[in-house]
């Protein structure tokens, strides 16, 4: 609260309306004055100015004096005071409070949790992105790479933004979304020797690019790019790696499967019984028993994919892949909460309802992709 809230300070001598009323009557004092109601506010003569008395050494004269001042007449107008003893009241009577009752109120009733967004709105979005990427998946593999590029690119353009408003830190986005797509297609296409090059040109392309502006900030700008393409959109070369495979679509389906249900674990258990928090400074909302949660459902969703959808792979294989997918999930989560942190934003954008941005539900997957498709790659070959 600022201290404008607590009105102007009294002038010196003047014992006003801003200090409080005294204790009561001081013996010695002058009668108190007439009583007069909200009425007669307009007849008010102004309080004449009183000098201050001299202080005294620990005594307590000078709140006593205070208190004669305060009760020689009428101060607070919307206030009304008793009357004198013969005289009528003025202005309207006194309403009758209701009876004090003896019995015991009813506690309060607990507040329930709350998830803290519209989970309703949530649900809806998740949905339909999820048929949208599985159609595209297992339709045409090269629909599914361009969607890919698609939210590499609206990703890439929730962070720069963020980081311009925020930090005025002035990332090249042309540079940045050209070399993200680009990057995408070539590791589909030429694997992982076409995503580092075409890593390492988008890099170069952010620092020619920026030098068209001035020198002010260069170096921050353009490790802010350096950073944002390997965030998101090398990162995202690993899904389309993975698609390459014979049994791809079924390895891009488990690797998001196992995201997701290892971000809904969390969820559940920490909202039903996390009490212990897991990062305080950095996310609140996630808890210890969350982890738990999430391990568990990842643990056992691998095994059933392991075992039921990848070639020639094995349920300890899946043990092993859900518990390396529940790590890389959380690490990436709070990575993406410490950003936010330091942004001093909530969300990164506000495209999905329920969700944030794209960069709200990409913060498990980017860096859980290139830990997918390793394990795979070490369980069942490249396929």
């Amino acid at each position: 609260m600022n201290d404008s809230s607590w009105g102007a300070p009294p002038q010196a001598g003047y014992w006003g309306p801003h200090e409080p009323a005294g204790p009561g009557p001081v013996p010695g004092a002058a009668p108190a004055g007439p009583a007069y109601g909200a009425g007669d506010a307009q007849q008010t003569r102004p309080m004449p100015i009183v000098p201050d008395a001299p202080a005294h050494d620990g005594g307590h004269q000078d709140d006593d004096d205070r208190g004669a001042a305060r009760l020689s007449g009428p101060l607070f107008r919307d206030q009304p005071q008793p009357p004198a003893p013969g005289q009528q009241p003025h202005g309207p009577a006194p309403q009758n409070p209701e009876p004090m009752s003896d019995a015991p109120q009813p506690a309060p009733a607990p507040q329930k949790k709350s998830a803290g967004r519209d989970l309703g709105a949530a649900i809806g979005v998740g949905v339909g992105l999820g048929a949208v990427i599985v159609a595209a998946l297992f339709i045409v593999k090269a629909v599914f790479v361009g969607v890919i590029a698609v939210a590499v690119v609206v990703g890439l353009w929730e962070l720069t933004r963020r980081l311009r408003e925020r930090k005025e830190i002035r990332v090249p986005l042309v540079p940045l979304a050209v070399g993200g797509a680009a990057m995408v297609v070539a590791g589909y296409a030429r694997g992982p020797e076409g995503a580092w090059t075409a890593m390492a040109l988008t890099a170069l392309a952010v620092l020619v690019w920026r030098m068209t502006e001035p020198p002010e900030g260069y170096l921050k700008d353009v490790t802010a790019g350096v950073f944002a393409a390997f965030y998101v959109p090398f990162l995202a070369t690993f899904v389309a790696m993975m698609l390459t495979a014979d049994d791809g679509p079924r390895r891009v389906l488990t690797f998001l499967l196992l995201t997701v249900v290892s971000d809904t674990g969390a969820y559940a258990v920490g909202w039903r019984f996390g009490s212990h928090k897991l990062a305080p400074r950095i996310s609140p909302g996630k808890t210890r028993e969350g982890l738990i949660g999430a391990v568990a459902f990842a643990m056992a969703t691998g095994a059933l994919c392991m075992q039921f959808l990848i070639d020639g792979g094995t349920w300890w294989q899946g043990l092993l892949l859900g518990l390396a997918v529940a790590a890389s999930a959380t690490l990436g989560d709070l990575g993406e909460s410490m950003i936010k942190r330091d942004l001093g934003i909530k969300d990164m954008g506000t495209l999905l309802p329920g969700h944030g941005g794209i960069m709200d539900r990409l913060d498990s997957l980017l860096p859980t992709a290139p830990v997918v498709w390793l394990l795979l790659v070490l369980f069942v070959g490249s396929g």
